[in-house]
């Protein structure tokens, strides 16, 4: 993710403070979008409960592929920690929050740069609030951070390079605007930042990938992310196929198959 240099954080926060503080009834309807409001009855004020916020729902499946490329992207980005959950509590600069129950939101700095990045995946604030808004994630547990990172991997139009299984050069640029620590076609990072280099990427996805194909089992796909139909006739072969998906295999994958989403 991208770090901003410490001159330009005190301007950002004073923008922040100076936004907040001109519209402040606005803030709990915005933030609590499943707000209850009850009539008021006469003399008395408008009263506002948090009704609990329906499930998140599972979008993107992690088959070997894509965790293998989430382990990557932790990697590049410093938080991989052997593959341990503490890699989910980073905050730039290498301290840990100590809550998942959300983003920090808190802007940390080092010699040359400041940022409010967090997690395994260095989600900057405003990124995580669009993950929120698109997948309905209710915290920040390891969990909801591998559907965001998915989630930014398909906004980037890469999702389905991933799942060939190869690590290359264009899938790195694709990500790179994303992932400051990811190399462009040029070898270098999309935001003038430190980058790690595309072999080294490369050799760790590689090996990475082949240790989950031997230890991972079936894995089922959640229809939500895209359906695809496969003829428009009337015949009854389109007609079973308009009910209901059916399973398909991958050469990575023993079993794919897809569940209609609750």
């Amino acid at each position: 993710m991208t770090r901003l240099p410490s001159a330009r954080v005190a301007i950002a926060l004073a923008g922040l403070c100076l936004s907040a503080s001109a519209a402040p009834a606005l803030a709990t309807e915005k933030s609590d979008p499943w707000a209850t409001v009850l009539p008021a009855s006469a003399g008395q004020q408008l009263a506002v409960l948090p009704s609990l916020p329906p499930p998140a729902p599972r979008l993107f499946a992690v088959t070997p592929e894509r965790q293998a490329l989430l382990n990557t992207i932790r990697f590049a980005e410093g938080t991989w920690k052997n593959g341990e959950r503490i890699g989910y509590h980073v905050m730039f600069g290498g301290s840990l929050t100590p809550s998942l129950d959300r983003h920090p939101d808190r802007v940390n700095y080092s010699a040359r740069y400041a940022s409010a990045a967090a997690g395994a995946y260095q989600f900057m604030p405003f990124t995580w609030n669009m993950v929120v808004r698109h997948l309905g994630v209710r915290d920040f547990q390891p969990e909801s951070q591998d559907q965001g990172a998915l989630f930014l991997i398909q906004r980037r139009g890469a999702l389905h390079l991933v799942d060939r299984g190869e690590f290359t050069p264009e899938l790195a640029a694709r990500l790179a605007p994303e992932w400051a620590s990811f190399p462009t076609l040029a070898g270098q990072s999309f935001y003038g930042q430190p980058v790690k280099r595309y072999a080294e990427l490369r050799r760790f996805y590689e090996q990475n990938l082949a240790q989950l194909r031997q230890s991972t089992g079936p894995i089922y796909e959640n229809v939500a992310i895209r359906r695809v139909s496969r003829c428009a006739d009337d015949s009854l072969m389109c007609r079973l196929d308009s009910i209901g998906p059916r399973p398909r295999s991958t050469a990575s994958v023993p079993v794919v198959q897809l569940e209609e989403a609750n």
